[in-house]
């Protein structure tokens, strides 16, 4: 045989088939934009989830510095700042120790000068105005201005209250400039010039190392050139600039490298890069299906076609280079489409899975990252060309003979006679029919399984969070109030931050209450005798016992205590004799038992608490002995000072009170009636907003909103995953339905020319339809199952807040439908490719 070497020529002949079958080529264009687009939305919410999570934890680090040198003074700067290795280096100064202003209560602030290098690296873009530059200006966030009542204009005077060294100072000042407050930084920050800074030299003069107090330290945040070894090239830059890495040393610098940059270069376990590379394969596997049925369907059409070229002369060879060229002018066409539509889906997604994230409320935005493009790109191509390679080899390989022949399914000759008693039923014929070409029946019911499934799964993942479960671990009663310093630091002291009488008294006078309850605390109350596993670390009083954590609990939240071991017997505990000792709880609400220090029985002998060793107390030292009741699980949001301690114990109020010297309120728990909840919503963030502002209060209903569009989230981005792959999944179905008619038209003419009526031919047809439907329903349901159970219950067990519930009614209300779609299909592809006689489709073959 002569075979034609004429590069051109295959040329040609795959462009001119590409224009010929326009229809063909819009259904490829399509379905690789579609598989592209898939790739690209993943890529774009990988990608841009990864950005801004790492943008958003370096803004609450303090800045994009890879480093920082803390508590230095001007000549450890001086001495540092041009070491080789350091890129950049911004010279930050905190110029108090704290802003005393009584506004600042619920929100801490700070009071610094950062120069040009500090305000680039801190994120710090003014809305209006200019960096200070009098001794008198000063810069600020929009929250800490709008909390002190100072209109966002410059020139408007505000007064601080500044601690110098335990010494009130206030000073007025002229705001230069603002800038937008950042969600993510729960900390005021006010910045001075660089005026201020000379003109108070002589007390930003810093002592830290011996008086511990923060007034004029520097932190010097450090960028070097990459992000490769930071802790290494700190260490470097510190012991070659002179100083020690020695905690101990005179010459020690206190430093780290930003915790932002350390978790974005973790390592994986094996369970999940086993996940994430089931997740690739899965979905390059969807792209997979519907390119691949749509180039065998297009070489079964085009079978003639190649099996002439092939008696005029041309190899297996150059018949697959047309094809893998069709593929390469169908990709170039395709997958731009889906790049540029995929991006922005995955843009439009970002901020929903963000804001279930702990930096919800933060600015989102989604840049276009080369690699999203060149990543989705490369894996649709390499799809496509995997996809070309089977349906190539089979054009390569039929015989001239063969091709012409060649209907639906019959490349290969010796096929049985099939016998049959039941006549030439329709339904019988429409089943017969789909096996002819088992391949393609099997391929096209998956493909159409898998958008079902992931739709049900992420059904199942959504409907598996547990609302409970969440605000349970947070909130033990419908409200919880206390002094706004104990919801954050320094969190709760004792008295002098106590709940105040009158707030109690208000809530109580609300319509709606029911019940309600103080938590009384304190850690420099009680000590214990003779502590366990003690250490070095362990505080000590002045007779040297060991400070304890003790809490009295009136009966609301005392009866809220979850018993872990022992027994919960209030008569007892109101007796005086027994006592309950706190265990910590993990993610899951497992106890950490190990931890607990008595076990149930055993004695416990508490003393008041008389000062340190430095500077005791003058007061009367009491004895009480008590004996271990149980232990009950200690929940950080409800029933502690919210700060860790070794020993914790719970009393009965009535029990406590009398033991401490001036027992104070840390927080009282109430509830009230299911109508008045959101009036006493309201009226709580009236009162502390006006009347008392330094008190603070949290929710049951505060925790649900915060938590609440975590199943929205699920769902969107699992169902627009699912209609992408759903579209995919029907693209093939009609691909399979159209190529099933189109190769079989002479066959039809022939049925129709032995007296099959086109009712006949309809209905044999949507039956074939309909058994896809069915192929579909039971394969869908059957891998639901599975991955409901290998996927998302295990997933479940190790996500705290998750509850795993079987759920398939998803997936069952699609199936109407679908069976729709396997009735209408067919009959339109049908009607709108039936527009010749009998006899001019029986001359076809000649």
């Amino acid at each position: 045989m002569i075979q034609v070497r004429n590069k051109k020529a295959i040329r040609n002949l795959a462009d001119k088939s590409f224009k010929v079958n326009k229809a063909r080529s819009l259904f490829a264009i399509v379905a690789i934009a579609l598989t592209s687009l898939l790739f690209t939305t993943l890529y774009t919410l990988g990608l841009g989830a990864v950005e801004n999570l790492q943008r958003a934890t370096m803004r609450q680090a303090g800045g994009d510095g890879h480093a920082v040198l803390k508590y230095i003074t001007d000549d450890e700067f001086n001495h540092v700042k041009d070491h080789p290795l350091i890129k950049e280096i911004a010279y930050n100064r905190i110029l108090s120790d704290g802003v005393m202003n009584d506004k600042f209560l619920k929100r801490h602030t700070e009071f610094w000068y950062y120069d040009d290098v500090g305000m680039k690296l801190g994120f710090i873009e003014l809305k209006e105005g200019r960096k200070p530059a009098a001794e008198n200006e000063v810069i600020a966030d929009s929250k800490t201005l709008q909390l002190l009542g100072v209109p966002l204009e410059v020139g408007a005077p505000l007064r601080l209250k500044l601690n110098i060294r335990d010494k009130e100072v206030q000073r007025d000042f002229i705001l230069s400039g603002w800038w937008k407050s950042d969600p993510v930084v729960n900390v005021g920050q006010i910045f001075a010039s660089k005026a201020y800074v000379d003109a108070h030299a002589k007390e930003l003069q810093s002592n830290y190392k011996k008086d511990h107090s923060i007034t004029g330290v520097i932190s010097a945040y450090i960028m070097f050139d990459n992000s490769f070894d930071l802790q290494g090239k700190l260490n470097k830059v510190i012991t070659e600039s002179g100083y020690s890495l020695d905690k101990n040393a005179p010459n020690y610098i206190a430093n780290n490298v930003n915790w932002s940059y350390i978790s974005t270069n973790f390592s994986m376990d094996a369970g999940t890069i086993i996940a994430l590379t089931s997740a690739l394969i899965l979905i390059m596997f969807t792209g997979y299906l519907i390119i691949y049925n749509i180039f065998q369907i297009s070489v079964m059409r085009d079978i003639r076609f190649y099996g002439l070229l092939k008696t005029i002369g041309t190899s297996g060879k150059q018949i697959r280079r047309i094809i893998r060229r069709q593929a390469l002018i169908l990709s170039a066409l395709g997958i731009p489409i889906g790049l540029i539509a995929g991006f922005f889906v995955g843009k439009a997604l970002t901020p929903l899975l963000m804001n279930n994230t702990a930096f919800a409320g933060t600015e989102v935005s989604v840049s276009p990252n080369p690699w999203i493009f060149i990543g989705s790109a490369l894996f649709a191509l390499i799809t496509v060309m995997i996809s070309t390679f089977k349906p190539g080899r089979i054009a390569a390989a039929v015989s001239p003979v063969e091709a012409v022949r060649y209907t639906d399914g019959n490349t290969k000759g010796g096929r049985k006679l099939k016998k049959s008693t039941e006549g030439a039923k329709m339904i019988h014929m429409a089943r017969s029919n789909l096996w002819r070409n088992t391949k393609r029946t099997v391929l096209v019911v998956i493909s159409l399984s898998l958008s079902l499934v992931l739709l049900n799964t992420a059904f199942t993942l959504s409907q598996s969070i547990d609302m409970d479960k969440y605000v349970s671990k947070f909130n033990d009663t419908d409200f919880l109030i206390a002094h706004a310093e104990y919801f954050h630091s320094p969190y709760f002291r004792g008295p002098e931050n106590e709940t105040s009488e009158s707030f109690i008294q208000a809530v109580q006078a609300q319509p709606g209450f029911e019940e309600g309850g103080r938590l009384y605390g304190g850690k420099l109350v009680l000590t214990v005798e003779n502590g366990k596993d003690t250490n070095e670390d362990d505080v000590t009083d002045s007779r040297g016992n060991f400070t304890a954590t003790v809490y009295g609990l009136e009966d609301l939240p005392l009866h809220q205590l979850q018993l872990l071991d022992g027994e919960l017997d209030f008569e007892k505990l109101a007796s005086g004799k027994y006592i309950l000792e706190g265990v910590d709880l993990d993610d899951h609400d497992i106890p950490y038992m190990e931890e607990a220090l008595y076990k149930v029985g055993e004695k416990v002998t508490l003393h008041s608490y008389m000062g340190a060793a430095e500077a005791p107390l003058d007061k009367e030292y009491t004895t009480h002995t008590f004996t271990v009741l149980g232990h009950v699980a200690i929940k950080y949001a409800t029933n502690s000072d919210r700060l860790s301690d070794k020993y914790n114990l719970y009393l009965p109020a009535n029990i406590y009170k009398p033991l401490a010297e001036q027992p104070a309120v840390m927080s009282y728990a109430f509830n009230v009636s299911p109508d008045q909840e959101e009036a006493m919503e309201s009226f709580l963030k009236s009162y502390t907003e006006t009347t008392e502002p330094v008190m603070n209060y949290t929710s049951k209903f505060t925790s649900m909103n915060e938590f609440s569009g975590m199943q929205n989230t699920i769902m969107m981005i699992g169902g627009t995953l699912s209609l992408i792959i759903g579209l995919i999944g029907i693209l093939n179905f009609v691909n399979a339905i159209l190529t099933s008619i189109l190769t079989r038209r002479q066959e039809f003419a022939m049925l129709q020319s032995i007296g099959m009526t086109k009712k006949q031919l309809r209905s044999m047809l949507i039956y074939e339809g309909l058994y896809y439907v069915l192929g579909t329903a039971l394969f869908s349901i059957l891998l639901g199952i599975i991955f409901s159970i290998s996927i998302v219950k295990p997933l479940s067990s190790m996500i705290w807040f998750l509850s795993y519930h079987f759920i398939i009614w998803p997936l069952l209300v699609l199936l109407p439908l679908l069976l729709l779609l396997g009735i209408f299909i067919p009959l339109v592809v049908y009607s709108l490719n039936n527009k010749q006689s009998i006899v001019e489709q029986l001359r076809e073959s000649e």
